[in-house]
């Protein structure tokens, strides 16, 4: 019904438009895209710093809505994942322990060496001895004894160094791999923590883009859900007249054409703006009946969008005409 009274009256402002000293082609009136934002947490609305018929700036922050409970939830995230910290255990005093032993351990391997090499020495120079018949056989028996005893220990002690190298391997895995299961959890918490950031953030009423409010749809103190509508902005810096032309006219128009914009300034006065034409639709429309003779019941009309620099006079809803 509103393209059906749009098209009407600018069918009518063009026939008597026609019978004047001034001929238009084309009438209509102006509009802007408008923006309705919406709210994008729920709680109370603390602030919203703006009235209608105010010019806000892009991304401004107008207004805030209470996340108090958002933050708490944070908090509590942010203590948990503290707490998986504290659930680590540290491998580090366990291993020093077995790298003490592991160090005497060597020490002792060192004296059992080195006795092993006195012992050798003795047992040559008693089987010399032997040989001279300067020292009994006995007496060489048991520096051959002597020596095996200490190579069973540098054995025993060898081993004992092994099994104490694979208990520190061993205690660094296991803890390594106790730590991993407890640390897997870290990245998803940590996750839920940039979640909550983000719902906590949009608690800060940010204006999407530049323009004035023509519509405050919520207070200061109301409780405002998630796609609440609060209020409508337009960019009025740029206009768009939306006008109809007959079929007729079709071939004389396309895309990018400039054309002379016509609207009132004051009594009997007219105020020229340069258009330039954005876009033709493709569809034809019927006129309404209602205003037509016969003869011109099958004519059609096309919609065309005229965008003009607003110089401040125009305002949505204003009427227009065009020169093409």
């Amino acid at each position: 019904m509103n393209k059906i009274t749009l098209i009407s009256i600018a069918l009518m402002a063009l026939a008597s438009c026609n019978n004047g000293k001034t001929k238009y082609d084309a009438s209509g009136t102006f509009e802007a895209d408008e923006i309705i934002v919406s709210a994008e947490a729920t709680g109370k609305i603390l602030q919203l710093n703006f009235e209608e018929g105010d010019s806000l700036a892009k991304n401004a922050t107008v207004g805030s809505i209470d996340v108090l409970g958002l933050e708490l939830q944070k908090g509590q995230i942010e203590a948990s994942l503290h707490a998986i910290g504290e659930k680590t255990t540290d491998a580090g005093p366990q291993v020093a322990i077995l790298k003490a032993q592991s160090a005497t351990q060597k020490a002792q391997i060192g004296v059992l060496e080195q006795q092993i090499t006195d012992a050798d020495r003795e047992w040559i120079r008693l089987k010399n001895l032997v040989k001279a018949d300067a020292a009994t056989r006995k007496q060489w028996e048991d520096a051959t004894g002597q020596v095996a005893v200490l190579n069973k220990q540098l054995a025993v002690a060898k081993e004992q160094l092994g099994v104490l190298e694979q208990q520190i391997a061993s205690t660094r895995a296991s803890v390594t791999l106790q730590n991993r299961g407890i640390l897997s959890e870290k990245p998803g918490i940590q996750k839920r923590v940039e979640q909550v950031n983000d719902q906590i953030a949009r608690g800060q009423i940010k204006n999407p883009a530049a323009g004035i409010v023509l519509s405050k749809y919520a207070m200061a103190g109301e409780f405002a859900t998630m796609g609440k509508p609060l209020y409508k902005i337009a960019d009025v810096s740029e206009m768009t007249l939306r006008a109809y032309i007959t079929g007729a006219q079709l071939s004389s128009v396309k895309t990018g054409q400039n054309v002379k914009v016509f609207v009132d300034n004051g009594p009997d006065k007219l105020k020229e703006l340069p258009g330039t034409v954005t876009w033709i639709s493709n569809k034809a429309e019927f006129t309404p009946k209602t205003i037509q003779t016969k003869d011109e019941r099958a004519n059609l009309v096309y919609a065309l969008k005229i965008k003009v620099k607003n110089d401040g006079t125009l305002k949505i809803g204003m009427y227009g005409e065009v020169q093409l």
